[in-house]
């Protein structure tokens, strides 16, 4: 008599259709990561990594634990915004991520090679391996909150990251210009088409303020941050500044040090919508530190 299926193909040794078609990668037995949050864009360069780094800043002062999984293989940018040289080590308990000066766990790939300006020229699938193993292999401790930075577009990263990881909903990063819009509706088609959550988007290049008078200007023309959001029928986290303070503190390594109100209203609704939403009934509650 065939056992009962459990569903949990970790642990079964029975060849069946499910299995073959069962791609999820199974966190380290030693970690614990309640909440995911994957943060994705249609095209390069619209600050996406910026975005992943202070959000994890943000979400650690009001007192959680975090943790980013750096899933831009080939263009990991998540290391130097935390002044992260380190190599990772291994022990009985799995891969150690680097630990930042406030206490953000973190795994790159630059923490894997020789020299960190050693070019990545692998193949689709074994970068989407280094994904996995990320997740399996890390030994993340108690993280309340994950934040994956991947890499822009629908390519092979982002849907092994969509297969694969237990994501709780997806922050998508756009800028202004008129074609990005047709770009955020790609990543968007395919978190719908995944049965992704799409927490919202946030503009970034939004504006420059005049330091004097304070005047916002549109240097990239005109926002179409609302009218996409609302297209999509998602929410509209946050709008962020070309601002010099944020690309020093970026270049810098010191985005901890960073101090800015653009993203509070992202935090907010990741506390309320995310952290807070209702547990599975066999996952402990997160409790907030006093």
């Amino acid at each position: 008599m065939a056992e009962e299926c459990t569903h949990d193909c970790s642990t079964c040794n029975v060849d069946c259709e499910s299995k073959k078609q069962d791609f999820r990668a199974y966190l380290n037995k030693n970690s614990k990561v309640r909440k995911v949050i994957g943060v994705v864009s249609g095209k390069g360069g619209v600050g996406k990594s910026f975005v992943t780094s202070y959000l994890s800043v943000l979400m650690k002062r009001r007192g959680y634990s975090v943790g980013i999984l750096d899933a831009d293989i080939t263009g990991p940018s998540i290391p130097a915004a935390f002044n992260i040289h380190e190599k990772a080590l291994g022990t009985d308990l799995g891969i150690m991520p680097a630990i930042t000066s406030s206490k953000i766990q973190l795994i790159s790939v630059n923490m894997m090679l020789e020299k960190e300006e050693t070019p990545v020229i692998w193949r689709g699938p074994v970068i989407a391996g280094v994904v996995k193993q990320f997740w399996s292999d890390v030994f993340w401790n108690n993280i309340d909150v994950m934040f994956v930075d991947m890499p822009p577009g629908t390519g092979d990263v982002p849907l092994t990251v969509f297969q694969s990881l237990p994501l709780d909903g997806i922050i998508v990063v756009t800028s202004p210009q008129e074609l990005v819009s047709m770009v955020v509706s790609k990543a968007v088609n395919m978190a719908n088409e995944m049965n992704i959550p799409i927490l919202g988007l946030v503009e970034n290049y939004s504006y420059v303020e005049c330091p004097t008078c304070k005047e916002k200007i549109e240097v990239f023309g005109k926002s179409h941050a609302e009218e996409t959001a609302k297209k999509f029928g998602i929410n509209l986290l946050g709008k962020l500044p070309l601002n010099p303070k944020i690309a020093e503190a970026i270049d810098n390594g010191a985005v901890e040090e960073l101090q800015g109100e653009w993203l509070d209203s992202a935090a907010d609704f990741i506390e309320n919508q995310v952290i807070n939403a209702e547990d599975d009934e066999d996952e402990e509650p997160i409790i907030k530190p006093e």
